[in-house]
């Protein structure tokens, strides 16, 4: 299977990776379109700052060229976030793939959410077969609205998007691939989407 990992200064690249040699899967990383286009599933990390991502994405085109990928997509952490409309963080447009807003935690609560929670799943094949209570890695500042794409929540203060679908766009807030048996799960969920 060819996995394409989007390289585009601001993602997690390293773990992404090993945690798909994990599952016995040799990415490609790369801000090329064409190995882009031809991949059969492309994941779409993140860990940084909405603003200068978008303005990566925008320099090689890459804003552009993910919204028409055709084949399975999973956006991680930032990745998630700048799939949506529109993020707080440095007031930015975002991809436009999911009809949503990004908004900074602001309930008290200490930022960024860093550390374990519960992910209350939807039934999705994203999910297929993860323990009863299961828990991800999370590190952010900032959250997508539950919405009509939203396939799983966590409560950090108020639910929020802890996954999203749409058509042949996946999204995670959590790191799966720095949340052990669970996350490595989800990763072989996705391989396994057609």
């Amino acid at each position: 299977m060819n996995v394409a990992i989007v390289k585009y200064n601001a993602g997690n690249i390293r773990s992404v990776t090993y945690a798909l040699q994990r599952l016995g899967i040799e990415p490609c990383i790369s801000d090329d379109a064409e190995t882009l286009r031809s991949a059969d599933k492309v994941i779409f990390p993140g860990v940084g700052e909405a603003s200068t991502a978008m303005r990566y994405l925008k320099e090689r085109n890459l804003h552009t060229l993910l919204p028409t990928l055709t084949q399975p997509v999973l956006g991680v952490c930032l990745g998630l976030q700048l799939m949506c409309r529109h993020s707080e963080e440095g007031d930015t447009p975002c991809l436009g793939i999911f009809d949503v807003e990004v908004r900074r935690f602001n309930h008290g609560l200490k930022v960024p959410h860093i550390g374990w929670n519960q992910l209350q799943p939807h039934n999705h094949p994203l999910f297929k077969d993860l323990p009863e209570e299961s828990y991800l890695y999370y590190v952010h500042s900032y959250f997508a609205e539950v919405n009509e794409s939203t396939i799983g929540t966590t409560d950090y203060g108020i639910p929020y998007s802890a996954a999203l679908h749409k058509n042949n766009f996946y999204a995670l807030q959590a790191h799966p691939e720095k949340s052990g048996k669970t996350g490595g799960k989800i990763l072989e969920n996705f391989l396994e989407l057609v």
